[in-house]
């Protein structure tokens, strides 16, 4: 499992599932103790956990497939705090569902179904999934002009994915690679690097790019594809060359932009709430 996600929570009946979307993978990935608790009724976070420790030892004895299917990733608990948490996919929770007696188990796989649904709606009118996103960017906060320049960027990105999925780069790990050496090009940082600077831990990086940094990403995801196309870039070294060549043309155009303005574009600054947030450092 990639680690290209963006985390937060969706409400079931009130109560808040945590889930991140996994953007090499396309799935969402949801809090299994989450789902644990609604399913048990259980107001106690620590004796729903219990509850899905006792339930993975048995399924585990009984050879199933289920605890391997789940992972783990960093989720904000309900003291602030990033911790540990199983996670697990909608077709795994439909079916371990079926092992917890509850009431709430058929509006629980009505919900998880809904997600998809969702999404399939979305792919069949791209406008839906848009005017979504866009409802969501503003409930957080952020203004027109950011949400216009990251959805152009995701737009670009598209693109990118696109082309290299068709010339022989595998989803994944690849796209991860290819990725992480495209920005660190440009912005001298790797992904993970550039992640720490912002304390964003499990966060999507690009949901907390200041409007300079969205710019900049684009440039060298549009200069990289337009270079893979022109050389007809086929597989994981051709789409290297391509994506370092790409990013150092974005990297010129960010030192040139810092030596007019004496600003640095590559920035700790992030969206995330004041009590969370780390102290901005310098790149």
């Amino acid at each position: 499992m990639t680690k290209s996600i963006s985390a937060h929570s969706a409400l079931f009946e009130n109560h808040p599932i945590r889930r991140v979307y996994d953007e090499a993978t396309e799935a969402w990935w949801f809090s299994v103790v989450d789902i644990i608790r609604v399913l048990t009724q259980q107001t106690d976070a620590t004796v729903a956990r219990k509850y899905w420790n006792k339930l993975k030892q048995r399924l585990r004895a009984e050879g199933s497939q289920l605890v391997t299917n789940c992972h783990q990733l960093k989720l904000t608990a309900e003291d602030g705090k990033q911790r540990l948490t199983d996670v697990a996919n909608a077709e795994t929770l439909l079916r371990l569902v079926q092992s917890v007696p509850s009431p709430k188990a058929e509006p629980i796989k009505l919900w998880l179904a809904k997600v998809g649904y969702e999404r399939l709606q979305e792919i069949a009118d791209p406008a839906l999934g848009l005017e979504r996103t866009r409802g969501n960017w503003r409930k957080l906060g952020r203004s027109e002009k950011w949400i216009t320049q990251s959805m152009t960027g995701q737009e670009t990105r598209n693109k990118l994915t696109d082309y290299w999925a068709a010339h022989e780069v595998t989803k994944g790990q690849e796209f991860a690679i290819l990725t992480n050496l495209i920005h660190e090009e440009w912005s001298g940082v790797s992904v993970k690097e550039h992640k720490d600077m912002k304390g964003l831990e499990s966060r999507n990086l690009r949901d907390h790019m200041t409007e300079a940094e969205l710019i900049f990403t684009a440039l060298a995801e549009l200069s990289t594809r337009q270079i893979a196309e022109t050389e007809t870039a086929v597989g994981l070294p051709a789409n290297k060359k391509a994506a370092k060549t790409g990013g150092g043309i974005a990297h010129r155009a960010r030192v040139e932009l810092e030596s007019k303005t004496g600003r640095k574009v590559v920035t700790g600054e992030n969206y995330l709430p004041p009590s969370k947030s780390r102290r901005t450092l310098k790149p």
